[in-house]
């Protein structure tokens, strides 16, 4: 396996430095923002599809800092019913797939997406139960109408241009269980798997050892992002897991996102990634920052440290002792 880091929480660097900085950290691999709620602010697909020049020295910059693109992303929400936004995701997906396909990055990380509950809607609507039986009717409308339909098209894009899907199982959004994952999966095919993410598994109440178990076996795990949680259950019992509170409430909120080691112990995190290893995955633990209780280089640094501990980097060899 090897280390990375989601670029975003340094938007602020300027691109070469962002590098230089992330190299010097001991990482491999950078994962880029190309747009919609990420940004673009090291990988514009426009700037880039429109001048041969510009994507030949981009890519040979990654390259010289001894470092690889481990997936392009550009989270938004193609089936929103905010047609400006809708219409924004899934163009920014469409020229992200492109500059994937020519950058030779086998992976593009985004949402599902989540349409309204009728064609008039206004807003996106999630279902979370089966009654009254009209969200289960309302769910039903959006996996058959909107979801399945959009991704078979749109899948089958990517597959033809050599590139993978990695859905982020994220609340709010249609696919966000292992079960919705391979649900949607045999629907459109293997070009669908996940951008396996412990953080968001945990606040839904999922073990993410067994969630890696589960699509493991189905090949189903096209990328990881390595970010804790930590559960407050004191506020649990008041507010419940699908805590709608903002995030800056932290001493109020159910559950915040933290730095690697911060919510769950290093013996977990060392689960998780042995997990991943016995599933047969061996490309890229990709750091994502979103801890409101350290700074962005703290926090960062403090992920790299604890999961090189645990991290396990050298080829196999044979089982001496067998």
């Amino acid at each position: 396996m090897k280390l990375g880091v989601f670029t975003v929480l340094f938007a602020q660097k300027p691109f070469e430095e962002m590098l230089d900085y992330v190299k010097e950290a001991g990482l491999d691999a950078v994962e880029l923002g190309t747009g919609n709620y990420p940004g673009n602010a090291h990988c514009n697909p426009d700037e880039l599809l429109s001048d041969e020049k510009k994507l030949k020295e981009f890519k040979q910059t990654v390259a010289q800092k001894g470092l690889q693109i481990s997936a392009l992303s550009c989270h938004g929400n193609p089936l929103s019913p905010d047609k400006s936004f809708a219409q924004q995701s899934h163009e920014t997906f469409v020229k992200t797939v492109q500059l994937a396909e020519k950058l030779e990055v086998p992976v593009v990380n985004c949402f599902s997406g989540t349409p309204g509950d009728h064609e008039g809607a206004k807003y996106p609507n999630w279902p979370v139960a089966p009654w009254p039986n009209e969200y289960r009717e309302v769910l039903k409308w959006q996996w058959e109408e909107k979801l399945i339909p959009y991704w078979k098209e749109w899948g089958k894009y990517a597959a033809d241009h050599n590139v993978k899907i990695g859905l982020e199982l994220h609340g709010g959004f249609l696919v966000h269980t292992p079960a919705t994952l391979l649900r949607l999966r045999e629907a459109v095919g293997e070009v669908i798997g996940a951008n396996l993410d412990p953080s968001h598994l945990w606040w839904q109440g999922i073990d993410p050892v067994a969630a890696i178990k589960i699509l493991g076996k189905e090949g189903a795990i096209h990328h990881f992002h390595a970010k804790d949680t930590y559960i407050d259950q004191d506020n649990v019992n008041m507010y419940g897991l699908t805590d709608m509170q903002s995030y800056a409430n932290l001493q109020e909120r159910a559950w915040l996102f933290r730095t690697v080691g911060y919510g769950h112990d290093l013996k977990t995190w060392a689960d998780i990634l042995s997990a991943l290893r016995l599933v047969g995955y061996d490309y890229v633990v990709s750091i994502e920052h979103e801890d409101a209780l350290l700074s962005i280089e703290e926090g960062f640094h403090k992920a790299v440290e604890n999961l090189k501990q645990v991290m396990p980097k050298e080829t196999l060899g044979e089982m001496w002792w067998v």
